[in-house]
């Protein structure tokens, strides 16, 4: 049976994941820092997440969707400890997952990694300045990963919503998410599910000669 760990899946896109792909036949652990779910874990510590990879068996699918909004605010009123908090989060609890448990994908020559970026992360966002650079970074990770391990069976792919109904984005302001829904010409936010659907493909055999790709599930705001 396939065994895959979603991160940040006490709720949100990661707890969607979960119980898509449950509907699948995989068997999902989910981890988050607290909240509902398999495993207490904070993806910021490399030393807690190598534990766990040493812990809990295989591993075939990394599903990573713990992040961060940070502040939602102009790009001069951020503080340096706003951004270093946000790309812990986003970027390095992301790299600490990856470089956990793709080796052992590696080794038994089959895996599937799927990253939650964002379109902020190709477009930029006003007000979201430090989420946005995180998911720059998001992207540029999976491309680099997908390239290096092409030849590995472990394919890295990463997907980028844009505003989706999840808790998440419960701390964004009003204005700037009515801002950017307004870009969307399907005029509504999408919901965990349509995201899950997406990602459970990109988790599964369907999917064998993509790597290191972004796929966009906009609502129509990005074609490219």
């Amino acid at each position: 049976m396939t065994r895959a760990l979603v991160t940040g899946g006490a709720s949100g896109l990661g707890a969607a994941t979960a119980t898509r792909l449950r509907e699948d036949g995989v068997e999902v652990l989910t981890a988050d820092i607290a909240g509902d779910c398999d495993i207490l874990l904070d993806v910021t510590d490399e030393v807690a997440v190598g534990e766990l990879a040493d812990s809990t068996g295989p591993i075939d699918v990394l599903v990573n969707s713990a992040g961060i909004v940070g502040p939602s605010a102009a790009f001069t009123d951020t503080t340096a400890e706003q951004w270093r908090r946000v790309l812990d989060v986003n970027v390095i609890g992301t790299v600490c997952t990856m470089k956990a448990f793709i080796p052992g994908m590696v080794e038994r020559g089959w895996g599937r990694v799927v990253n939650i970026a964002s379109l902020a992360g190709k477009d930029g966002t006003p007000s979201l300045s430090a989420y946005a650079a995180s998911k720059a970074a998001v992207i540029a990770l999976t491309k680099s990963a997908g390239k290096e391990l092409g030849t590995t069976g472990v394919l890295v792919n990463a997907i980028a919503p844009s505003i989706i109904a999840t808790p998440l984005n419960d701390a964004t302001s009003p204005e700037v998410l009515a801002r950017i829904t307004g870009l969307i010409p399907m005029q509504r936010v999408g919901q965990a599910r349509e995201v899950a659907e997406l990602i459970a493909w990109l988790c599964s055999d369907r999917v064998s000669f993509s790597t290191g790709a972004v796929y966009d599930i906009s609502g129509g705001r990005a074609t490219y």
